[in-house]
C-alpha cells in the first residue's frame, strides 16, 4: 500500500516510526507549516516534519487544506490509504481521495471523548480507563466506523503527560495492527454507538482556572489533567500560580473559606476547598521556573 501520513506533534511521530519500521511504504507526509517560536521567534518545524526529513520522506505543508496546488500534489502520489494522527480537520476532498479511505487514530475509546483534548478530559473527569481507537474518517468529526480499539488503565497518580506517553506508544502498536488488517482485508469495521455525553473540547484558559468551591478530588483531577500542559492555576497574592502536582486531604469540618491558604513559610502551602485541603507539591509562580513547593517557599515570602 502507498500511504500518506498526516500529523504534527510528538504523539504522531511514534506511529509514523512504527509504520515505517514495519515496512509500510510512506510516500509523503503532510504536516503543519513552520511557525516562529521562542525568544528569537525563529522558525520551528513540527516533530513529524523533523522525523520525515531524517527518513528522506517528502513533506507537504499546506497553509490551507483546500489549496488547489496542494490537492493536486496529493493526487499525484496515487495513494492507497491515508493515516491521520493529531492533525487538522480534513475536507472531504482530502479524506475521500485514497481508494482504501483515510484512517484516524484517536486517543480515547470512541464514542467517548470525541474532540481535541481526549487525554486531558479523561483525567479531569476522574476516569480509571481510556484507550485508543482507529476508525475510517467520514463527515462528522470522530464518528467513523471503528476498526480496532485497545484499553489503557488510568492510575490515581497518573497525570495527562504520563497518560499521553502511554497512549502514544499503545497507539503506535494499534495503528500498525490496523494497517496490517486493512492490507490483508482481514478487518471488520463497526459503527460507533450513539453519541456519548463524555466530550473532549479544546482547552481554553477558563478551563484551567481552579474553583476552590469544588470538592477536593475534583480539583486534584483537574490539576492532574492539566499537567504538565497547559497547567491548572490560581492566584497567590496577585500573581498566577500554576499547580502541577498536589495531594488532597479530606476535612469535612474545615472552618476556612474555599480559596484561603495556610503555610508555615518553609515546607507546605495548602488551599482550602469545599471539603478539605489541597496540599501543593509542584508549582510555578509567574516569573519563576517550575519547582517543588519547599523550593518556592525558600525564595518567596508569602504574606510579606
Amino acid at each position: 500500500m502507498k500511504i500518506v501520513f498526516l500529523g504534527t506533534p510528538d504523539f504522531a511521530v511514534a506511529s509514523l516510526k512504527a509504520i515505517i519500521d514495519h515496512g509500510f511504504d510512506v510516500v509523503a507526509v503532510v504536516t503543519a507549516p513552520d511557525k516562529p517560536a521562542g525568544r528569537g521567534m525563529h522558525l520551528q518545524i513540527s516533530a513529524v516534519k523533523k522525523f520525515a526529513l531524517e527518513k528522506n520522506i517528502p513533506v507537504l505543508q499546506p497553509a490551507k487544506l483546500k489549496d488547489e496546488a496542494f490537492i493536486e500534489a496529493l493526487k499525484n502520489y496515487h495513494t492507497d490509504l491515508q493515516v491521520v494522527i493529531a492533525f487538522r480537520m480534513l475536507p472531504e476532498v482530502i479524506w475521500n481521495m485514497p481508494k482504501l479511505g483515510t484512517v484516524n487514530l484517536h486517543a480515547s475509546l470512541l464514542p467517548d471523548y470525541r474532540g481535541a483534548a481526549p487525554i486531558n478530559w479523561a483525567v479531569i473527569n476522574g476516569e480509571t480507563e481510556t484507550g485508543v481507537s482507529t476508525f475510517f474518517l467520514k463527515h462528522d468529526i470522530d464518528t467513523g466506523d471503528i476498526i480496532l480499539s485497545k484499553k489503557v488503565a488510568i492510575t490515581d497518580e497518573m497525570n495527562a503527560g504520563e497518560l499521553h506517553d502511554i497512549l502514544m506508544n499503545t497507539g503506535a502498536d494499534v495503528i500498525v495492527e490496523t494497517l496490517k488488517a486493512i492490507e490483508n482485508n482481514s478487518f471488520k469495521s463497526t459503527p460507533q454507538k450513539k453519541d456519548s455525553h463524555k466530550i473532549a473540547p479544546k482547552i481554553f484558559t477558563e478551563h484551567c482556572k481552579i474553583n476552590w468551591n469544588n470538592e477536593g478530588e475534583n480539583i486534584r483531577n483537574l490539576i492532574r489533567g492539566m499537567s504538565p500542559y497547559p497547567g491548572a492555576f490560581t492566584e497567590l497574592e496577585g500573581k498566577i500560580l500554576k499547580i502541577f502536582d498536589c495531594d488532597f486531604k479530606e476535612d469535612n469540618e474545615i472552618k476556612n473559606q474555599p480559596g484561603e491558604f495556610e503555610t508555615d513559610g518553609k515546607t507546605f502551602l495548602k488551599f482550602a476547598c469545599n471539603n478539605g485541603w489541597i496540599n501543593l507539591k509542584n508549582v510555578q509562580l509567574s516569573g519563576k521556573k517550575r519547582m517543588n513547593i519547599d523550593e518556592l517557599l525558600r525564595g518567596y515570602r508569602i504574606g510579606n
